[in-house]
């Protein structure tokens, strides 16, 4: 690996690349972006946009990280200190009834919220944790879509956002709250360590990252969602499975229809995860 404009690049995807570029397609099919650091630049700017959203109505405090937030059964916050929640307490009745009229039930994944299952990802509160998170994209984002194209590099951060919050629901604490981009992000890692794999790229560099993402999540596991950045880094990589392994003649399709389905077993695993938690 050497440095770049966009962190790293790896000298050997440099050269497929350019290859790419004289048949104008991607490595893995698929037509090959112009500007591989677009989609990053969309995807840090709509990060960007709803942290300052949530700092501009109250940060910790901010009703819009309540709703985005992922929480498997909801919280039973506290409306005298916002910042502060009622553990143990697993239902909007009890919550409404047992805490002297303080308690403000925060609905989560298994009151209906499904739509956090996406917008954690997109959801972060300190500055320190965007700034973070968007480096990572930063960093990684282009070197994937350069390799596997726009479309396919936007199916695997989505993707990876959801298996992501999907072993969070299965794993995490009941009364739990997650936020952050850092499943997707381990979703492009996974990624590209399959890519460059297949391609029999040099993958020192990935490892290399891989080993401090591994490191950082080990150490920190207090303060980190474990379980979002395996649920991340496995279904990022099972995504750039499909994408990669995908045979020549009719790769389009099974790409396309292996993600599809993909899509549907983690949102098949929610489901029945719902169901649990009711």
């Amino acid at each position: 690996m050497r440095d770049a404009a966009v962190g790293f690049q790896c000298p050997d995807c440099i050269k497929e690349g350019a290859k790419g570029t004289r048949q104008n397609r991607a490595m893995y099919g698929g037509e090959r972006s112009a500007d591989p650091r677009l989609t990053t630049f969309v995807l840090i700017g709509i990060n960007a946009v709803i942290w300052l959203a949530i700092t501009a109505t109250g940060g910790n405090n901010s009703r819009l990280a309540q709703l985005f937030a992922l929480a498997p059964t909801g919280i039973c916050g506290s409306e005298s200190s916002p910042s502060q929640y009622y553990p143990g307490v697993a239902s909007q009745q009890v919550c409404e009834g047992a805490t002297g009229g303080d308690g403000v039930w925060r609905a989560g994944f298994a009151d209906g919220s499904w739509w956090q299952l996406v917008t954690a990802a997109f959801t972060h509160v300190e500055v320190w944790h965007v700034a973070m998170n968007m480096l990572a994209l930063f960093v990684l984002g282009p070197a994937l879509e350069g390799i596997i194209g726009r479309a396919r590099f936007l199916a695997v951060y989505l993707v990876s956002a959801l298996g992501s919050s999907v072993l969070v629901v299965f794993l995490a604490g009941a009364d739990s709250s997650t936020v952050g981009a850092s499943g997707a992000i381990f979703g492009l890692l996974g990624a590209l360590l399959v890519v460059a794999r297949k391609a029999r790229l040099n993958m020192q560099g990935l490892v290399q990252n891989l080993g401090l993402a591994v490191a950082i999540t080990v150490f920190g596991w207090r303060m980190i969602s474990w379980q979002g950045h395996l649920g991340g880094i496995v279904t990022g990589a099972l995504a750039a499975a499909i994408i990669a392994y995908a045979p020549r003649s009719s790769r389009s399709v099974v790409q396309w229809a292996g993600l599809a389905l993909l899509a549907v077993v983690l949102l098949v695993l929610a489901f029945v995860r719902d169901g649990m938690l009711g």
